[in-house]
């Protein structure tokens, strides 16, 4: 009698090690796959950026600087999103692009300013038509960031709450990092002005 019940006891146990293990495994594959969705508006605001310089160079042919801190920090920004989209689970990739993206809010933010200073520049059709698509672009990017970071709480509670903290650490399940903007400037979406 007593065999069967440390069978069953060792049944129960090993079914609720599964359960968790399997739920860890859902969460983690959720803010994966909300950072799969970041990853493509990200490629798409590096796609347009080149496309607003080249413009805004037929009218700023003084501002090579702004130009090149502009695809700079487009550059590394991108660099980095590539890399946290092999492994949106490393908190080192994901601190690499907060900062890469940092640095590219300031700059297009520097862009922007200059841009004030050219009604031309304001006023050409294919420039406004970018600066539309960047603005929806960047509305889209808040809505993701905001998916994948609450994707990442959900997994990040569910591996730190007892008993799924045992489960977690015992089968190397990692904190996730969310994707934080640093500084206060550079909470605010690309301002577009007409």
């Amino acid at each position: 009698m007593f065999g069967y019940i440390g069978i069953g006891l060792i049944l129960v146990i090993a079914i609720f090690v599964v359960s968790i293990y399997n739920n860890l495994i859902r969460l983690r594959n959720a803010f994966k796959n909300a950072f799969a969705q970041i990853d493509v508006q990200l490629k798409r605001r590096y796609d347009l950026i080149p496309n607003l310089v080249e413009t805004a160079k037929k009218y700023m042919s003084h501002e090579k600087d702004t130009f090149e801190a502009v695809i700079n920090a487009r550059n590394q920004a991108q660099s980095a999103a590539s890399a946290v989209s092999q492994n949106p689970g490393d908190a080192e990739a994901m601190g690499l692009l907060n900062k890469a993206e940092g640095v590219l809010s300031r700059s297009m933010g520097q862009f922007m300013a200059v841009f004030e200073n050219y009604p031309d520049l304001k006023a050409d059709k294919l420039m406004g038509d970018l600066m539309e698509e960047l603005s929806s672009t960047e509305n889209k990017i808040a809505y993701a960031r905001q998916s994948f970071n609450d994707s990442v709480m959900f997994y990040n509670n569910a591996r730190e709450t007892f008993p799924n903290n045992l489960v977690a650490n015992n089968f190397g399940f990692r904190a996730a990092q969310p994707l934080e903007v640093e500084m206060a400037e550079e909470r605010q979406a690309v301002k577009v002005q007409f």
